[in-house]
């Protein structure tokens, strides 16, 4: 029976690499987005499952598990990928309250309702063998810093990591939990050379560590058998500087 990985967030970077890695390995992918890039046209011609969702609305997020747990028969591995950055600016379109309140719902209370609500079908797929099954949370190099300039979000990431924790401790030994904390793997179109420069001195390894990081991380995750409640910095040694 063929491997069946969900990935939140297929839209773009990432998780969009991730989508194709694992396709072009004959898994089932299925994936979310909230917004219709034409890299969506792609997965879903590449025969991903993928559905529309937006992670701050738990009505939509019921529904969409639903949905999965109607379509589907199988599932070995959950990848919360999905993410929003914001600062701490308040304008009169957005308060304090609503970032932060933006920043849990994507960052925490997804995962959360998605952990618990596929969790049997992840035990599931574990059968006899022990931790087969898999759920790996997308963090942040900051969850642990913390960030002067983005407290919410650096704030939500935090508390994803300790979900890792929780999560970890309640499925094991059928489910293995991890979390991956990236610094900068990919710059952004338009980032000048200035900030690119900038971001690049806070690591010891000065580089754009490009997708290929993650995904081999992904892989290893996936395979190790011994591995779980951790979590995994990628951010170039930054905690050296």
């Amino acid at each position: 029976m063929k491997q069946t990985i969900l990935i939140t967030g297929v839209g773009k970077r990432i998780g969009y690499a991730l989508a194709k890695h694992f396709i072009a390995q004959d898994i089932n992918v299925i994936g979310t987005f909230r917004t219709h890039y034409p890299s969506i046209d792609e997965l879903l011609e590449l025969g991903a499952d993928l559905y529309q969702c937006d992670l701050c609305q738990p009505a939509e997020i019921d529904d969409m598990l639903n949905r999965i747990k109607a379509q589907h028969q199988g599932l070995d591995c959950i990848i919360h990928n999905a993410s929003d950055w914001h600062n701490d600016k308040t304008s009169a379109d957005i308060t304090s309250a609503d970032i932060m309140t933006r920043m849990m719902n994507i960052h925490v209370s997804a995962p959360y309702q998605i952990n618990l609500a596929l969790a049997d079908m992840l035990t599931a797929s574990a059968g006899e063998s022990v931790g087969s099954s898999n759920i790996i949370h997308i963090t942040d190099y900051v969850a642990e810093k913390g960030s002067q300039k983005h407290i919410a979000y650096a704030a939500s990431k935090a508390a994803l990591h300790n979900m890792t924790l929780s999560f970890a401790a309640k499925l094991a030994p059928a489910v293995k939990v991890n979390s991956i904390a990236p610094a900068m793997i990919l710059f952004n179109e338009g980032d000048d050379e200035a900030y690119k420069a900038k971001a690049l001195a806070k690591a010891i390894l000065p580089k754009e560590a490009g997708n290929s990081e993650i995904i081999e991380l992904v892989d290893y995750l996936l395979a190790s058998q011994y591995v779980t409640g951790r979590s995994y910095a990628v951010d170039g040694g930054r905690q050296l500087k």
